[in-house]
């Protein structure tokens, strides 16, 4: 199905992941900008409240149930979306779902249903919006990522994996669209570690209940990112810091990371507290009592943090260092030059006094 061509301005953006932490997050943001918005995620239930949420702040919501790792499901929804609303102008891809575990611990079921959600999840939802988008040459879509995408990291193996896919996938899909001279952006979005509820639901082999890596940002951080990106839109942005670091630090020194990350790493995505028995996750099916924006990592998450597009975090470490061998041949000149002068006087004096001994 295509949108019909029209000169109004963006207010319709489709969500998938709607239901709960970073994409619910980014769904209250629009909704209190008076955006039309597409809500896509599995539980049926959980996006109703959302939709209530939406209507509270003054937007208008369209509950869509889809498992974003069938195709069919997300195309189906995005055609009612657009019908229901008209073009959809932004994308924003977020589903996921992770496994905490040793890859020998895994399953080859579990491993690829990460893969089928998290990654073919953005496949498939940028498919869709293509299908719409493409036909009236313009539109946004934006990739929730993460700094996993450039670095993985032990117990995520699957999802960083899946994280690595998407980097790549997008990378591809951009020079293809500008190719064809198209109007229609990619933007993709790294992320710190976030506190949302995926600690509370996602699937752990571990003995103890999984946390973030710290530091730790709140959903809102990254909403208020994502909604900005839209109406300044680059190729990229890191958000917080500890983003920063990972990328950059991968690209120096991928060695020193991997022993550093193998040491440390592992225990800081443990808490103290066991895993109970009774604990349910959310890999296959949804978890409807836990569906909400914040985890439990409250008390040491951050309001605010660090925005840089990728580009000028790319740039700026050179031209620090850049800057930092001028100052140190500036000095080194400085300091060059107060030694010959010192030298020279002292050649003076020294021959100066030679010819007054002379008889």
């Amino acid at each position: 199905m295509q949108a019909v061509v029209s000169d109004r301005p963006a207010q319709v953006v489709v969500v998938t992941g709607a239901s709960a932490g970073v994409g619910r997050a980014i769904v209250h943001r629009f909704a209190r900008a008076g955006w039309r918005i597409g809500l896509i995620a599995r539980d049926a239930t959980a996006l109703d409240e959302v939709r209530r949420e939406v209507e509270d702040m003054g937007g208008t919501a369209l509950v869509a149930p889809a498992d974003v790792a069938d195709a069919q499901a997300v195309f189906a929804a995005a055609d009612r979306i657009a019908s229901e609303f008209g073009a959809i102008d932004v994308w924003i891809n977020d589903a996921m779902v992770t496994v905490f575990s040793p890859f020998w611990n895994m399953t080859p079921k579990e491993f690829r249903r990460v893969t089928e959600v998290t990654y073919l999840g953005f496949v498939h939802g940028t498919m869709a919006a293509l299908r719409h988008m493409r036909p009236v040459d313009r539109g946004t879509i934006i990739q929730i990522g993460s700094a996993l995408a450039y670095r993985g990291i032990p117990l995520q193996s699957a999802y960083c994996g899946a994280k690595h896919a998407i980097r790549g996938f997008t990378d591809s899909l951009r020079t293809e669209l500008l190719h064809e001279a198209s109007r229609v952006r990619l933007t993709m979005v790294e992320l710190p570690a976030v506190n949302t509820p995926q600690f509370d639901w996602a699937r752990t082999h571990m003995p103890r209940q999984p946390r973030p890596v710290a530091p730790v940002v709140q959903p809102e951080v990254i909403a208020r990112t994502v909604f900005d990106a839209v109406h300044r839109p680059h190729r990229e942005y890191w958000i917080g810091l500890s983003t920063l670091k990972v990328i950059l630090g991968n690209m120096l020194l991928p060695a020193f990371l991997d022993h550093y990350l193998a040491r440390f790493v592992v225990g800081a995505q443990e808490t103290t507290q066991p895993v109970s028995p009774e604990r349910a996750d959310n890999l296959v099916n949804p978890v409807t009592p836990l569906h909400r924006t914040r985890g439990r990592f409250g008390s040491e998450a951050q309001d605010s943090a660090i925005v840089v597009s990728g580009p000028v975090a790319r740039v700026l470490p050179v031209l620090i260092g850049g800057l930092a061998l001028l100052a140190m041949g500036l000095v080194a000149g400085a300091s060059s030059t107060r030694t010959r002068g010192r030298t020279t006087r002292l050649t003076r004096r020294h021959a100066g006094n030679g010819r007054m001994a002379i008889p």
